[in-house]
């Protein structure tokens, strides 16, 4: 039996059309997401069970703590840093900004402190996305062709990464320099669909603090835990059918939060639904593995702010 039972919290934060991109920041112990349709970017702080709501210029999908005072933000056009305190963005590289037709979506930064971001159609159109990797100053294309980049994730030591193509429903891992995260061969076959114990796509993941990774699987309304020779460990369910994204949260690293979505429901589905958009905190005893912060290299950090949050 892999199911198990655990106490599931729903977080008092606005329902999200597309809930996505969750980041704990340990130092601070908040949560960040965001819904990338809604334009909008999550906080969250654990020691007031607090949630604020900022409006966004365009849509974000990714965020990481750089330090106390500033993050990266992935966004449509571009990666950014932003100042906390008052919503700043300063765009440090554009990312297919070229490109109206896409858009950014799953990404996370590798041990190293280097960011893998992925974009998309913003209808889904196929392979219209890639996975880049960026180190502050250098975008740099891993893989191309890709319709819906999800899954990224790293091993604990940086050596192998995983990511999927959620429109064909499959996850690669791909052997990796733990220095630069760079891809060191080729990707190779990590799960499919048959894999899913309750069915659905494979969208956000992450790994713990034993390498096993947790999915969240879209449409099967739940998150599983995979260990690094793909054998399913447990699977939590979750109160809403689109789940998108977990990362673990509190200072333990023992809970997971959980985004979700109503995204392309029709208003019987939202019905039908009720939990879909809002965003979870799993009681799992996880023995989970903090995010890693981004590392801004100082060649990167002159410059005036060129946008501005409202």
């Amino acid at each position: 039996m892999t199911m198990a039972k655990a106490s599931t919290q729903r977080l008092p934060a606005a329902r999200c059309e597309l809930g996505e991109g969750p980041h704990y920041d340990r130092a601070t112990d908040t949560a960040w997401w965001f819904d990338i349709v809604g334009q909008k970017l999550f906080e969250h702080r654990f020691d007031t069970d607090e949630t604020r709501m900022h409006g966004l210029p365009r849509m974000g999908s990714v965020a990481a703590r750089i330090d106390d005072d500033r993050q990266l933000l992935g966004m449509e056009d571009g990666l950014y840093l932003r100042t906390k305190a008052d919503g700043v963005l300063a765009l440090l590289a554009p990312l297919e900004a070229d490109n109206p037709a896409t858009r950014s979506n799953d990404g996370r930064v590798h041990p190293s402190g280097r960011l893998w971001i992925g974009t998309m159609g913003k209808n889904a159109e196929r392979q219209a996305g890639a996975i880049y990797w960026f180190d502050g100053c250098t975008v740099r294309t891993l893989f191309r062709t890709v319709t819906i980049p999800n899954s990224i994730c790293f091993s604990p030591d940086g050596r192998t990464g995983y990511f999927a193509d959620t429109a064909v429903n499959t996850v690669w891992r791909v052997a990796l320099d733990a220095a630069t995260g760079l891809p060191l061969g080729e990707p190779e076959s990590f799960l499919s669909a048959k894999d899913l114990p309750l069915g659905g796509y494979f969208d956000g993941s992450v790994t713990d603090a034993g390498g096993v990774l947790w999915n969240a699987a879209w449409g099967g309304g739940s998150v599983s835990g995979f260990a690094p020779d793909g054998m399913l460990i447990r699977t939590f369910e979750v109160p809403a059918a689109q789940t998108s994204c977990p990362c673990f949260v509190g200072p333990k690293l023992d809970r997971m939060l959980v985004t979700s979505a109503w995204q392309g429901y029709s208003d019987a589905a939202r019905a039908a639904d009720p939990g879909a958009g809002f965003t979870y905190v799993i009681d799992g005893g996880f023995d989970g593995h903090a995010d890693c912060a981004f590392r801004l290299d100082a060649e990167t950090r002159s410059g005036d702010p060129k946008d501005r949050a409202t």
